[in-house]
């Protein structure tokens, strides 16, 4: 569970407490990536963060639909993604193509 402060939020993971910026979409291990690994100036390819999101919203709505995820959850993961898919979110990739682990 994060905790909120004024410059952002405090996220927990398997290495203890990171404060990731308010406004940030992503959790610790993107965090400490960010703050940890620089490889070059090259991000992931918009195109290829919007056929994600097209992919997962199309995976959220299909298991909503099996039964196999919760309808208001399912919902709101295709209305995330179907963001992502739009370019609305861009911004919320911040990591370096090379850094994809996190």
């Amino acid at each position: 569970m994060a905790r909120s402060t004024q410059s952002g939020r405090i996220e927990r993971d398997g290495m203890g407490a990171v404060r990731v910026p308010r406004g940030a979409h992503w959790g610790a291990q993107t965090q400490r990536a960010l703050e940890n690994f620089r490889f070059s100036a090259l991000r992931m390819p918009p195109q290829f963060i919007a056929s994600l999101g097209q992919i997962k919203a199309a995976a959220a709505r299909t298991n909503g639909e099996l039964g196999l995820l919760d309808p208001a959850i399912a919902v709101a993961i295709a209305a995330a993604s179907e963001q992502v898919a739009a370019g609305e979110l861009d911004a919320q990739f911040p990591l370096d193509v090379f850094q994809t682990g996190s």
